[in-house]
């Protein structure tokens, strides 16, 4: 990539989450470049508003670049001068669209916080063959979703390279603290109306397999877990996961896209983990009914209105001191073998010590555009395409999210 104005560019910096990561990239963060040595500058649709942003943010001379997400000359201005555009406008399949197709023209790298399955496969079908020629690479799921469960499984490959074993399975178990906000739920709210309307959104959220490239040959998995058990693993009761449709085909991409360094068969799932005995029983439980009902409420229309009243707006979402408060940890439990056929278990963890959604998510995705501005690929990786935090940066991005305090390590 030849040299350009800018290392990063900060689309969506008015929106709840973009402030959030402009906020971390002016401070003193613990991984390179430093503050001061970073070329950068925030961009989204609305001049004035961008100028209020760089006010409140204390830095009046931060540039600003305009365009809007439907604009592609505009945004082809903006993708000309910088080595990676991170984005936060969504939902993407109805705003990011034409953002990653002039990145894809422009060579230019891009990362997202989109959880919405079915745009990653939307983007993957129309751009993956023209990203590796640009030689741009284009990351979907980020932050929250997917990092975790993305570079946990590559974690735990590695581990058990290590040791001459094999891959075969990895079950993460989920535990989080953290609040919601309005541009997340209108998300969710516009991909569970589009999904009602257009059959193949619907088939695509719901197969394990979504994001497998074109003709390649399925593995073993079936849908994600909907019911409640009792993990030995884990000595937990365990219930679905509201992100697991979302993550696990991320997980799944990763492996095909690399050659399959899990294996063919590889088996992979997530659930959340609500404790044992009787009140861990109860509460899986009322996780379970309780997505479940969300998730219904959300689809219908007269339910949908009331939700819309009462539930955070876009632009909303959790002030600071929740923001501290929040955390997550996943464990990821390893199955696999070694060259004399006997098994080999390992456990691993990854987690952080604020909200996993928005003070944790704009940690993630800030290095990750950094990770893509400043650091070769890691080992196995690829120069280009439509692809996932692993597959584009593996352990370069694991090494700079431990730099920037989170954990990611075997247990």
């Amino acid at each position: 990539m030849t040299d350009r104005t800018y290392d990063v560019v900060v689309y969506g910096a008015t929106g709840f989450t973009g402030k959030l990561v402009a906020e971390y990239l002016l401070s003193a963060r613990p991984t390179s470049p430093s503050k001061d040595d970073l070329r950068w500058a925030i961009a989204g649709r609305n001049e004035a508003k961008l100028d209020a942003v760089r006010k409140d943010l204390g830095a009046p001379e931060l540039p600003i670049l305009v365009a809007d997400s439907q604009d592609g000359a505009a945004l082809d201005a903006i993708t000309s001068q910088t080595k990676v555009i991170i984005t936060t406008v969504g939902p993407f399949y109805a705003y990011g669209q034409e953002v990653v197709a002039s990145c894809v023209r422009n060579g230019t790298h891009y990362c997202d916080l989109t959880g919405e399955t079915h745009f990653a496969r939307a983007m993957d079908r129309k751009h993956h063959a023209a990203a590796i020629e640009s030689g741009a690479r284009i990351v979907n799921n980020a932050g929250y979703d997917s990092i975790p469960s993305d570079l946990g499984v590559w974690m735990m490959h590695e581990a058990m390279k290590e040791k001459g074993a094999t891959l075969q399975r990895v079950d993460c178990y989920c535990r989080a603290k953290g609040g919601a906000s309005g541009g997340t739920l209108d998300t969710m709210r516009q991909s569970i109306k589009l999904a009602g309307e257009d059959r193949d959104v619907r088939r695509s959220m719901a197969d394990p397999y979504a994001l497998y490239p074109e003709g390649e040959e399925r593995g073993k998995d079936t849908r994600d877990v909907k019911g409640v058990s009792f993990a030995d693993d884990a000595d937990s009761y365990v219930a679905p996961f509201v992100m697991a449709g979302t993550n696990a085909p991320i997980v799944r991409r990763s492996n095909a896209l690399l050659g399959f360094p899990y294996g063919r068969d590889f088996r992979y799932s997530e659930t959340m983990t609500t404790g044992k005995g009787a009140g861990g029983w109860f509460r899986a439980w009322q996780t379970a009914l309780g997505l479940g009902a969300f998730v219904m409420g959300m689809s219908m229309g007269p339910t949908r209105w009331v939700l819309d009243r009462v539930l955070p707006k876009p632009g909303e979402g959790p002030d600071k001191a929740a923001r501290e408060a929040g955390w997550f940890k996943h464990l990821f439990v390893a199955k696999g073998v070694d060259p004399s056929g006997q098994e080999v278990v390992l456990r691993g963890m990854i987690g952080g010590d604020k909200d996993p959604g928005y003070g944790q998510t704009a940690v993630m995705i800030a290095e990750a555009g950094l990770c893509l501005a400043f650091d070769e690929p890691g080992e196995g990786t690829l120069a280009g395409g439509v692809l996932t935090p692993t597959s584009a940066m593996g352990t370069p991005l694991i090494e700079r999210l431990r730099a920037a305090g989170m954990q990611l390590e075997l247990v």
